[in-house]
């Protein structure tokens, strides 16, 4: 009788713990481009141009994707169906300031749902722009759990700053 007791024990604090993780997060990275402010801009403002800088095309180059609304900034649409490293889902841009803002709501659709909202703002420094990657939520019960063992920020901060690099690298090019 006494291990049942304890299982559940156990089993309720698990849910207790669970349910007291933080619901909100937000994953934010910045690199340094030697560029000016129009040209990292121009990277995100243009979904088509995504797939040159993006980590997640690098993880499934067989990944569909199909695009909507105008060519780019507010109302341009990217939806993607990939491998379960990329997994399904839409971006929209919201809004879109000429190298200063670029807002997106990112629905995820699979391996599981969640709306999020990515941010880059683009600073100019002098001959350099500091261009800043943020995705902010909320976390359902599921992704509270699975917080306890995966570490979100390190995880998709790595990824963002492998996109970033990707992206200082066409900037820092001037292709276009």
């Amino acid at each position: 009788m006494l291990i049942p007791a304890v299982i559940i024990v156990l089993l309720v604090l698990l849910l207790i713990v669970i349910t007291t993780r933080p619901a909100d997060f937000r994953i934010s990275r910045t690199a340094t481009m030697s560029a000016p402010p129009e040209a990292p801009f121009a990277e995100v403002n243009d979904f088509h141009r995504w797939e040159e800088w993006s980590p997640w095309a690098k993880m499934d180059p067989a990944m569909k994707t199909t695009y909507s609304g105008p060519p780019q900034g507010t109302g341009a649409s990217y939806a993607w169906v990939g491998n379960g490293k990329v997994g399904e889902g839409r971006m929209t841009i919201l809004e879109s300031q000429p190298a200063s803002i670029v807002r997106i709501k990112l629905e995820f659709l699979k391996p599981f749902q969640a709306t999020n909202l990515a941010e880059f703002t683009f600073q100019p420094q002098g001959n350099q722009t500091a261009v800043t990657w943020n995705m902010s939520g909320t976390r359902n019960f599921m992704m509270k759990a699975m917080s306890l063992v995966f570490n979100m920020d390190k995880v998709i901060g790595a990824q963002f700053d492998q996109g970033l690099a990707q992206m200082k690298a066409i900037a820092e090019s001037g292709k276009k």
